[in-house]
């Protein structure tokens, strides 16, 4: 008896199941990659994590800030850490990851750039000037700055080193006043804190910070701090994990509506 022979396909139709079989199976091994996210007009927006680091006078507008942009832009997550702006640039000095560096004087800015550590320009987004706080009720009655020199004034502020701190040492040496601190502070909130815990009667910070403190404080105005002047400049790091991400938030906070929410909501000046 013969053995019986399978019918053999056309070669035309043997093909295509060949090349069925093999689209099947790549198909199944290499799933499309997740793209950037869809903005709400059918165009691609920004997506994916972004580590700002921030002086510590912008912990407050930068949180609100980071959930307007989260919020309009879906698939983003941003993180802020606040700090003294020395601080934050040793930081980056020490590897440290972030994308975004925003510090509270050109100074303290352009010592990262020359160190390598900013990619790019670095716009001014906002300004800012020195105000006196006290406890709640003034007890002392300081009523200027050349009452923080008396000897029964419990001083605080911020070391020179830091910003703020830079600031308060142009206003001592604008206005002929020898101010002796009982504390040297490394950031403008620290600062703040000890006066509101009631360890020192009065304290230097910024004028944003007085003004987010509410009843914790009362503020003394100084005619002589509208000529020291800080302007806040921000830029990309040079190790920044998402450069495109951090040049939208940077290009959202100096634009609209973010520019009236740190002027008005908050009481930096304009750049």
């Amino acid at each position: 008896m013969r053995a019986r022979r399978r019918p053999r396909l056309p070669l035309v139709g043997a093909l295509a199941l060949a090349a069925a079989t093999l689209l099947t199976a790549c198909g199944a091994v290499a799933p499309a990659e997740p793209g950037p996210a869809a903005t709400g007009d059918g165009g691609v927006g920004p997506s994916g994590e972004l580590t700002v680091h921030a002086a510590a006078s912008l912990h407050e507008a930068f949180a609100e800030l980071a959930d307007e942009f989260m919020a309009a832009h879906p698939g983003t997550a941003i993180t802020v850490s606040t700090g003294g702006s020395s601080g934050l640039v040793a930081q980056l000095r020490e590897g440290a990851p972030g994308d975004v560096l925003a510090t509270a004087d050109e100074r303290t800015m352009a010592q990262a750039v020359e160190e390598g550590l900013i990619a790019g320009e670095t716009p001014v987004f906002a300004t800012n000037t020195l105000a006196i706080v006290t406890e709640p009720g003034n007890p002392k009655g300081i009523a200027g700055l050349a009452d923080l020199a008396a000897a029964d004034v419990r001083l605080v502020v911020c070391a020179e080193q830091v910003p703020c701190g830079a600031a308060t040492a142009r206003l001592e040496a604008a206005a002929g006043v020898e101010l002796r601190p009982v504390s040297e502070e490394h950031a403008v909130t620290d600062v703040l804190g000890k006066v509101v815990a009631g360890q020192a009667d009065a304290g230097l910070v910024y004028r944003t910070d007085a003004v987010g403190a509410g009843d914790a404080v009362a503020i003394v105005e100084m005619p002589e701090a509208a000529g020291i002047v800080n302007a806040y400049p921000i830029g990309v790091t040079a190790n920044a994990a998402n450069p495109a991400l951090a040049r939208a938030w940077i290009e959202f906070v100096l634009a609209e509506p973010a520019q009236s929410r740190l002027q008005h909501d908050h009481g930096f000046g304009a750049p």
